[in-house]
C-alpha cells in the first residue's frame, strides 16, 4: 500500500471542512487518515450517518437525508380511497413524519417490505395494473431536517449502472428507474436525447443517477473512489474503565449500574477504507460513525458453478469481460462456440450479444424449458420481444443426436456443468446422467451475483434471516424491521435495496423512506436530550 503525500491528505482534509463547517475544522484535523494512528479512544469527529454504496439506494437515502421531504399533492386523488382517507388525516405532514405502518397496512405489492410497497404506490400509483398515473406527492427541501451524512461509493453516484453492458435495454421501464423529484423524462429532454421506448439502456440509466446528484445539490454528500476495507463497532460509555467491560453481546443502549443509575453506552461504528488517489496511490481513512447503512446492492459477487476448471481464464463471469473480448476482436475467426451458461436475464442478453456478432453459442441450463419460474415466462412479449425471442430459441433449438453444434443456437436444457479442462473443453450431465464432453471458444458463467460483505464481521452471516449463512438477495436477505430498515440483529446498522430483498430501483426507494424516518426521530431525540441538559455526545449536532 502506498500512502498520499502530506499534500493529497491535506485535500481530503479539506473537504471535511468544507462539508461541516469552520467550527468542526479542530476535530476534523485530529481525525487520523493513516490507519496504524487510530486510537479507540480518541475523541474524534463521529458523523451521525455513513452511507456505504453511492447507487441509487445510497442516492435515495442521501436525498432524504439532506432535508427534502415528500407531502401530499393539494390537487392529488389516490386511486386507493383507504389510502388516501389516511393521508388526508396528516395532509400538513410530510410522509416521513407520519405512521408508515398505519400507512402501508393492507397495501399489497411486488415487494415483501411494506414501505417499499408504500412508497411505490405514492410515487408510481397502481403502476402493477398498466397504469401510468402522476405521483400523488410533491417534494419541499427543509434544510432543518438534514442529517450530515456522507455517500462512499467504488466509482461516480450510479453505482453498478456504469459497469453494465451500456447498449442493452432495462427489464424495468425508465419512469421506474427514475428517482424523487427528477423524472427521467425530464432529464432526457435537458439533454435532448430521444428516448425512442419505455425502456432504456443501463448507459442513459447510469448518465441520469450521475446527474441526479448534481442537480439536487447531494455532491458534498458523495466521495467517490473509496474502498471500504472494515467497519467494526465500538463501545464508549461515560467512564473509559468500563469499556474494557463492554463486548458485542451489548443489546441494550443503557446498562444498569450497581447503583441503579444508566449509563448511557454510545455505540459507534469504526469505518476504514482507502480513496484512489488520480495517481494512483491510496489515501487510508479512518471514519466514526452513529449509524451506518449498507447500500451496496448485489452486484459484487458474481455467482460461482464451484466446478473444476472454473478459474481457467477463458472461464468469464461478467457481460462486462464477454463485450470487451468481443470488442477486441478476440472472438473473430473462432470455429468453436461460446458457452454461456445460465436461465435469467444477463444470460438472455449474453446471447442476445454473441447471436448479434454472428457468435455461435451453446446454452447450457438446469431447469425445464416448461419451468413456470422462468423469468421469461413473466415478461409479456410486446414490451419484451428480444428476450422472447431467446426463450423460444431455448424450446426449439435443443441438442439432440442430429443437431450440429457449430450452429448458430444450441440449448441444453437440465444440464449441469462437471468441469472445465484446459483444453477448452467442458464436461455436461443431463438429468439421466449421460455425460457430454463439449468444445469452445469462451465460456460465460452467468448464474446471478452475490453482496460481497466482506469488510463486516463475519462477512455479515450473522445479519441474515438465515444465520452463519451468507447474504444472498432472493434466499437469505439481511433481517430488517420492516419499516425502520435497521438491523435486527445489530443495532444502529441499517440496509437496503438488493440486501434486503428489493431488487427493483421503484422499490429501494421505500428503505431510504424507513431510515430516514427512523432517523429523523432520533436526531429529534437527541437534540431534546441535549436542549434538557440531559444528554450530549461527540456526534454532529
Amino acid at each position: 500500500r502506498s500512502y498520499s503525500s502530506p499534500d493529497t491528505e491535506g485535500q481530503i482534509l479539506n473537504s471535511f471542512v468544507q462539508y461541516f463547517g469552520d467550527s468542526l475544522v479542530r476535530k476534523i484535523k485530529r481525525m487520523p487518515l493513516i490507519e496504524e494512528t487510530v486510537m479507540p479512544g480518541d475523541s474524534l469527529l463521529t458523523l451521525p450517518v455513513v452511507i456505504i454504496g453511492n447507487g441509487p439506494s445510497g442516492i435515495c437515502l442521501s436525498y432524504l437525508l439532506s432535508g427534502y421531504r415528500p407531502y401530499l399533492s393539494p390537487e392529488a386523488i389516490h386511486p386507493n380511497p383507504i389510502l388516501h382517507t389516511k393521508l388526508e388525516e396528516a395532509r400538513h405532514l410530510s410522509i416521513v413524519d407520519q405512521d408508515l405502518e398505519y400507512l402501508s397496512e393492507g397495501l399489497e405489492g411486488r415487494s415483501s417490505n411494506p414501505v417499499a410497497v408504500l412508497f411505490d404506490t405514492l410515487l408510481h400509483p397502481d403502476a402493477d395494473f398498466g397504469y401510468d398515473y402522476p405521483p400523488v406527492l410533491h417534494w419541499k427541501l427543509e434544510q432543518h431536517n438534514y442529517i450530515p451524512h456522507i455517500v462512499l461509493g467504488k466509482g461516480p453516484p450510479g453505482g453498478a449502472w456504469h459497469s453494465m453492458e451500456g447498449s442493452m435495454l432495462t427489464i424495468s421501464f425508465g419512469d421506474w428507474m427514475e428517482l424523487p423529484g427528477l423524472t427521467f423524462k425530464e432529464w432526457a429532454a435537458s439533454k435532448r436525447r430521444n428516448i425512442k421506448s419505455d425502456r432504456v439502456t443501463p448507459e442513459e440509466i447510469a448518465c441520469y443517477y450521475k446527474h441526479y446528484v448534481k442537480v439536487m445539490g447531494l455532491q458534498k454528500n458523495f466521495r467517490d473512489n473509496v474502498y471500504i476495507t472494515s467497519v467494526s463497532r465500538l463501545y464508549r460509555g461515560k467512564d473509559d474503565e468500563d469499556r474494557s467491560q463492554l463486548n458485542e453481546n451489548i443489546s441494550t443502549q443503557h446498562l444498569e449500574m450497581e447503583d441503579g443509575q444508566k449509563s448511557l453506552i454510545k455505540r459507534n461504528w469504526e469505518v476504514r477504507g482507502y480513496q484512489r488517489a488520480t495517481d494512483g496511490s491510496h489515501v487510508p481513512f479512518c471514519l466514526f460513525a452513529e449509524n451506518v447503512a449498507l447500500a451496496t446492492g448485489t452486484f459484487d459477487s458474481p455467482g460461482r458453478l464451484q466446478v473444476e476448471g472454473e478459474d481457467f481464464p477463458f472461464v468469464l463471469h461478467s457481460m462486462s469481460d464477454f463485450g470487451a473480448a468481443i470488442s477486441k476482436g478476440k472472438l473473430r475467426g473462432k470455429a468453436d462456440p461460446v458457452l454461456i451458461v445460465g436461465a435469467g436475464l444477463t444470460a438472455a442478453d449474453a446471447v442476445l450479444c454473441a447471436y448479434n456478432n454472428n457468435i455461435p453459442v451453446i446454452h447450457v441450463f438446469r431447469r425445464r424449458v416448461t419451468d413456470t419460474s422462468l423469468i421469461f415466462k413473466q415478461l409479456p412479449k410486446k414490451l419484451y420481444p428480444e428476450y422472447h425471442k431467446v426463450y423460444h430459441m431455448m424450446c426449439t433449438q435443443l441438442h439432440s443426436v442430429d443437431s450440429n453444434l457449430h450452429s448458430a443456437y444450441t440449448s441444453f436444457p437440465e444440464h449441469n456443468v462437471l468441469s472445465f479442462k484446459p483444453e477448452m473443453k467442458c464436461v455436461l450431465q443431463s438429468a439421466s446422467g449421460l455425460k457430454k464432453i463439449l468444445k469452445f471458444s469462451v465460456a460465460l458463467v452467468l448464474i446471478g451475483s452475490h453482496p460481497n460483505l466482506f469488510f463486516l464481521k463475519d462477512q455479515g452471516h450473522s445479519i441474515g434471516h438465515h444465520s452463519n449463512q451468507p447474504i444472498t438477495c432472493k434466499g437469505n436477505p439481511i433481517e430488517i424491521d420492516p419499516y425502520t430498515y435497521e438491523c435486527t440483529k445489530e443495532a444502529n446498522l441499517f440496509a437496503l435495496g438488493p440486501l434486503v430483498g428489493d431488487n427493483f430501483v421503484r422499490f429501494l426507494k421505500g428503505g431510504a423512506l424507513g431510515i430516514a424516518r427512523c432517523l429523523a426521530i432520533r436526531q429529534k431525540k437527541k437534540h431534546d436530550l441535549i436542549e434538557s441538559g440531559d444528554g450530549g455526545g461527540d456526534g454532529v449536532p
